[in-house]
């Protein structure tokens, strides 16, 4: 078995921003020249996400809006912003959206279902983080 391992890295202009990452991750499995396998998308902070969905601006904008709704921006309003952080908002928004994805490989592609692509969600954005590309398989 052979095991292949990349980072992408990211520094967003806005504190929250949903960006498609599935040509990177594409190149990084043509890198890893691995044919049949898994690739695990991770992101690599308790205040990002990695998620499956369709690439399509009307639903990253109700994204926004609904994680708003459920997890409002307000120092005020959680208690770990009494740690003197004020990112608290962005913690839930992770966990709602998912920390990582697990695509198969098949015949060296991203075997996904119609409409899917890989995307990174930054909720406390404008500093530099990365996310993780570790694929194996043979």
């Amino acid at each position: 078995m052979k095991t292949y391992t990349g980072y992408l890295t990211f520094n967003t202009a806005k504190k929250q921003e949903f960006i498609n990452i599935t040509d990177q991750v594409e190149e990084a499995l043509r890198k890893s020249t691995i044919r049949e396998g898994l690739c695990l998308v991770n992101a690599m902070h308790i205040t990002s996400s990695v998620f499956i969905n369709d690439d399509e601006s009307g639903l990253h904008k109700d994204f926004s809006v609904w994680l708003e709704k459920l997890a409002p921006f307000g120092k005020d309003k959680y208690q770990h912003n009494l740690t003197g952080e004020d990112n608290a908002d962005a913690h839930l928004k992770r966990t709602i959206m998912g920390r990582e994805v697990v695509v198969a490989v098949t015949n060296g592609k991203l075997d996904f279902g119609p409409w899917e692509q890989i995307f990174y969600g930054e909720f406390d954005g404008q500093r530099r983080k990365r996310v993780l590309v570790k694929i194996i398989g043979e």
